[in-house]
Parts: structure tokens; C-alpha cells; sequence
């Protein structure tokens, strides 16, 4: 128990609760990094729309819980599933984040609620295409029905109501020195620190460069082939077929089979206090530039005007042939208030040598010391198709992740006897327990299983 002086002593050292939140608060916002961005494109469809927010807050009203989000949506065949997922997908994604997370709970449960988040924003804009032409539930199934055995009106529908349309989608979350990356498509977002290295955090979904993502197509019921022409010659890239769609991942594309998933390949980094450079665009810049080049081409420059460079640069390359946007993201340390050096002494020519000798070799060692240490450290990746390992398990370390009686990718309520776990019927589970949440919906898990090739999707033109 100790002396009463020892007592009146330990209670003298005590701070009140109030202050240490205060002090946590004041240490954040020190140490927290200064966004700057910049945005630069050029038409060529108008299929390129990109998402810029820098005042988003994880608490509402708590500027201190304030994070940036990045992204972009390189449309095609119709920009209206760009515009849908510019407008809904933040929204899916944070819905599907607990409220009451602190800032590293958050954090971590950042990864799972990208994979909901694409995956909903999917759903309702094939939902959100076909209420609108069929507001009558027993219409659609009726037209549904004909469509299938229909290939010419299925086609021409579809056309007409922009439900072929489809979208890449690469998102990018800044809070502090954390930066969270999810991506379906070939908008691809790069990483340079201060010029020590330049690393890709994105994947490209291209069936033409993807081995992995050609034999999970073919798994779940795609073709994959080159286009035809005369004499059965075959050009360009490859591509899935129904659909032609040279991409294995995206958003829409209804006329496509549901094996072309909106499942992201997520990956989440923390910079050291150096601070980065992201470079995000649209495939107009990366198939013009090396993310070498890329980088290179706008180091030193403020990011207004680097992302100006980077277009500049790639139209000088290969001209303008597709919608070309990029946007450019300074993570940068904050300021340190330095005391004004000292007027320097005047020294002698062999004190001024001895001095800049002592002074390079202590630059040098500082350069070796550097470049020994990681500028980056990797906190997350993962890519995998498969909806039931991306969501995981309602374990006793992540129960806060999704509601017992919540559908985990659109967030409806489910009573006690609806909810139909992610690992039931699932080969590519890593939970031995079927009955184990997550759980989904009925139509979620309806859309699990065609993304699966378990069943055949909506409208599936041949």
C-alpha cells in the first residue's frame, strides 16, 4: 500500500482522462501527413469519371477521424456504370464498417468492407437496370425466361438500356500514413517514395497477362479466345467469351457472365514518416507508360502539375486512343518548426576541409542507413476471387466485423432462420464449420454461386 506521503505522490502523478485525450489528439494531428492532389485528363469516349474527397470522416463531426478517398472508373461499352459506382460505392463500403471502431479496428476491418462494398455496388446496379425496365416482379421473370432462349432481342435490350455497360474501379484510401488500395480492372495505382522505389499496389485483370485469373474463368464456365475473322485468323488481345470482355474482373457487364467478378484485389500499406507519391490512373496512361516512366516524368513537380506531366507524357508517346485521366497524391510529412541556424563561425582552410570531409562521411552513412530500412510496410494483400475466403469467419477475434443477423455484402437484416452462411456448399472455404458466419441473403448468395459457376447468371448472352 505504501506511506500516505507515497500515496499523496502516485496522485500528484496522475493525469486526468480529459488531458491524455487531449494530448492523444494534439500527437495525431502532428504527426499526421498533408494531402495534396491533383487531377488532369482527356476525353476520348467520356467513359473516364474519377472520385476526389479529402474531407471524409470516420466519426461525423470529428475532424480529427478525417481520411481522403481516390478513385477511378474507366467505363466501357456506356459510362453507366462508371457513374453508378462514382456516386454508390463509397457509400456501400463504409456502410459495411461497424459503427463505434476505433481508428485501427477500423483500419482492419477497412479490407473486408472494400470486397462488400464492390461486390453490393455490383449487385444493385444489375438490380437498379433491371427494376427499372421491369418494375413488375412477375414481368421480369417472364421476360427474363424468354430473354435466355432470345439471343438477338437480349442482345439489343441490353444495348439499348446500358446494361452492358461496365466499369473498372480503383479506389484509394489515405487516412494518415495508411493507404488502402482495392481494384477490379487495369486502372492501376503506383507507389514512389521520395524516389527511393517505385512498386505497384494494384493488379492488372487483363486475361491476356493473367494466368491465374484465365484458369479461374475457364473453372467457373467462360471461353477464352482471341477474336475471329476471315480464314479464322485470330487478333488482338484475349478476351471472354460471352461478351468479348478482355478484362477478368469488373464492375456491370451484364451481358457477360457473372465468372467476371467485382471481387477487388486489396492491398494496405503504411508509409514511414517520409511521407509518397500515389499515381492513379485510367489504362489510356498505363499502356503509354511504364509506371517507371510514369513516375519519373513528374518527380519534383507539385501534384497539380505532375498529374498534367503524366498526361502530357503520355500523349506524347502514343496519342490520344482511349479516355486518359490521372490523378496524382502527395502523402507529405508535416511541417517541423526549426530554430534559425546559427550564423556560422568563419573557419580556417584546413578547419573548412576537415569539416566537409566529417560532413560527407556522415551523409553517407546516413544514405546506407536508409536505404537499409523499409520505407514501406505491408500490412495487407490479398487477392483471391472466391467471395467465402475474402469475408472470412465471424471468429471470436473479429466478431465486431458482421452483424450475426446482417447479410455481409448488402447489409439487409436477416431473421434468425434466413441468414445462409458464405462457407455453405463452398469447396474454396477455409472454414470447416458451414453453419460459421458471415452470413448472406438469399439473393447474395445467389449471386456467390454464379460467380462461382454454380448456376447461370442473370442474363448470359451467347
Amino acid at each position: 500500500m505504501g506511506t500516505r506521503e507515497e500515496r499523496h505522490k502516485v496522485h500528484q502523478d496522475l493525469v486526468p482522462l480529459a488531458a491524455l485525450i487531449s494530448r492523444e489528439l494534439k500527437n495525431e494531428k502532428m504527426e499526421k501527413p498533408t494531402v495534396k492532389y491533383g487531377c488532369a485528363a482527356q476525353c476520348k469516349r467520356g467513359e473516364d469519371y474519377f472520385l476526389m474527397n479529402t474531407e471524409c470522416q470516420r466519426i461525423p463531426g470529428n475532424p480529427s477521424s478525417a481520411f481522403s478517398v481516390f478513385g477511378i472508373f474507366d467505363g466501357h461499352n456506356g459510362n453507366a456504370a462508371a457513374i453508378y459506382s462514382r456516386e454508390n460505392l463509397l457509400n456501400h463500403i463504409l456502410s459495411s464498417i461497424p459503427r463505434g471502431l476505433g481508428r485501427d479496428e477500423w483500419l482492419q476491418a477497412l479490407p473486408r468492407a472494400l470486397v462488400a462494398g464492390f461486390v453490393k455496388t455490383d449487385k444493385e446496379f444489375q438490380s437498379r437496370g433491371m427494376n427499372i425496365i421491369f418494375p413488375s416482379l412477375h414481368l421480369k421473370s417472364f421476360i427474363l425466361s424468354f430473354l435466355k432462349r432470345t439471343h438477338a432481342f437480349s442482345v439489343i435490350l441490353l444495348h439499348v438500356t446500358g446494361l452492358t455497360s461496365g466499369t473498372t474501379a480503383t479506389f484509394v484510401i489515405v487516412d494518415g500514413w495508411t493507404v488502402t488500395v482495392a481494384c477490379v480492372g487495369d486502372s492501376r495505382c503506383i507507389l514512389d517514395t521520395q524516389g527511393v522505389s517505385i512498386s505497384e499496389l494494384t493488379v492488372d485483370h487483363r486475361l491476356e497477362e493473367n494466368e491465374e485469373e484465365r484458369q479461374r474463368v475457364r473453372a467457373s464456365g467462360g471461353a477464352i479466345g482471341r477474336l475471329s475473322i476471315c480464314a479464322g485468323t485470330e487478333v488482338g488481345p484475349l478476351r471472354c467469351w460471352p461478351g468479348g470482355l478482355c478484362l477478368s474482373r469488373s464492375i456491370g457487364d451484364m451481358d457477360v457472365g457473372e465468372f467476371i467478378v467485382p471481387i477487388p484485389h486489396v492491398k494496405q500499406v503504411k508509409l514511414s514518416n517520409k511521407g509518397g507519391r500515389l499515381i492513379l490512373a485510367s489504362d489510356g496512361i498505363w499502356d503509354a507508360l511504364p509506371s517507371e516512366m510514369a513516375a519519373n516524368s513528374c518527380r519534383g513537380l507539385p501534384a497539380e502539375l505532375a498529374s498534367r506531366q503524366v498526361v502530357k507524357e503520355a500523349l506524347r508517346k502514343r496519342g490520344l486512343k482511349d479516355d486518359t485521366t490521372c490523378i496524382v497524391i502527395d502523402i507529405i510529412p508535416p511541417d517541423i518548426n526549426r530554430q534559425p541556424l546559427p550564423t556560422p563561425k568563419k573557419l580556417s582552410m584546413l578547419q573548412a576541409l576537415f569539416f566537409r570531409k566529417r560532413s560527407h562521411d556522415s551523409a553517407r552513412r546516413l544514405a546506407r542507413k536508409l536505404s537499409a530500412v523499409s520505407i514501406v510496410e505491408e500490412l495487407f494483400e490479398e487477392g483471391s476471387a472466391m467471395l467465402a475466403e475474402r469475408l472470412g469467419s465471424n471468429d471470436s477475434n473479429n466478431q465486431t466485423t458482421f452483424g450475426i443477423f446482417i447479410c455481409a455484402v448488402c447489409q439487409a437484416d436477416l431473421a434468425s432462420n434466413e441468414g445462409i452462411s458464405v462457407h455453405a456448399g463452398s469447396m474454396f472455404s477455409t472454414s470447416s464449420n458451414p453453419w460459421q458466419g458471415p452470413f448472406l441473403c438469399g439473393d447474395c448468395q445467389s449471386k456467390k454461386d454464379a460467380m462461382e459457376g454454380k448456376r447461370p447468371s442473370g442474363i448470359r448472352v451467347a
